[in-house]
């Protein structure tokens, strides 16, 4: 188990951040807010880190109160922007970005925007944001610098980041298995590169993150994925990818018609069950 993370630990990457432009001449930041924003757990030793991802148009802050909410003992939590600006004409009015960029704010998580004759593409290419997460903030911070193994980390993410955080979880089992192939160390190389869990709320898995390598593993890291009854992200085709990506799949569709984030107790119960679940369990590789 790794040590708690800090912000001194988080400085060093926030120029990494694809969306960070601090102001001309602007000294060196001392504190990774808002772009990454640290919630210690309520209690220690810590068991666990969660990141958290929020949705198209949102930005790291109310996804910290998801965090405090959630109170999960043990558990880190890391709330993260997301990697792209979205354009203010897509935007409602809102207060001013406290980062000191002017006018209403929102993120998203893909390469670029893209538009097609239902609106914004939801598969817009997501290269940045899982090169963000991987690298810089599990592989250099949390792993690197932290002594946290991979498979103490959990994901956690609303609509557009429930997709990046299956797509980050899929890519690194099978980037770890390439490296096999060329080093010969396939058990060590899968036990450091397999997540504890991920969390989806209204999030399927993209296509272009879905890998290309022919004849692959399934995944071993347990998933949840939460929707509504007729969710339109995650349709029939869309758990069919997650069922043929991951080992361990489990789909909840909610009374309610949309993808919201839960607003009762039976929405957040079996959130909070796996959660619990994966909080006592061994890691997915045992």
């Amino acid at each position: 188990m790794g040590r708690p993370p800090t912000t001194q630990d988080f400085l060093p990457i926030l120029p990494s951040h694809p969306a960070y432009r601090p102001p001309p001449n602007s000294p060196p930041p001392t504190t990774c807010e808002p772009w990454i924003t640290l919630i210690p757990p309520p209690s220690p030793p810590i068991r666990a880190i969660l990141i958290l991802l929020h949705g198209l148009g949102d930005t790291e802050r109310p996804f910290a109160h998801v965090a405090r909410n959630l109170s999960l003992p043990g558990v880190f939590c890391i709330s993260l922007r997301g990697v792209s600006r979205l354009p203010s004409f897509l935007l409602p009015p809102g207060p001013a970005d406290p980062s000191g960029q002017g006018g209403p704010e929102g993120f998203h998580w893909g390469d670029d925007l893209k538009f097609s004759a239902k609106g914004l593409d939801d598969d817009p290419g997501f290269a940045k944001a899982r090169e963000w997460i991987v690298e810089k903030v599990i592989g250099q911070v949390l792993v690197g610098e932290c002594k946290f193994e991979w498979g103490e980390v959990m994901m956690f993410g609303f609509g557009q980041g429930g997709s990046v955080a299956l797509g980050v979880a899929r890519g690194l089992e099978v980037s770890a298995r390439v490296v096999d192939v060329t080093e010969g160390e396939k058990k060590d190389v899968n036990k450091r590169r397999t997540l504890k869990g991920v969390v989806s709320i209204g999030g399927a898995l993209p296509p272009s993150m879905v890998p290309s390598v022919s004849a692959r593993l399934k995944a071993k890291v347990p998933v949840l994925v939460c929707c509504g009854r007729q969710s339109q992200a995650v349709d029939e085709d869309a758990v069919d990818t997650l069922e043929e990506e991951f080992e361990k799949v489990k789909v909840v569709r909610w009374n309610k018609p949309d993808d919201g984030m839960p607003q009762n107790r039976d929405e957040m119960l079996p959130v909070m069950e796996w959660f619990a679940d994966r909080l006592r369990g061994p890691s997915p590789w045992v």
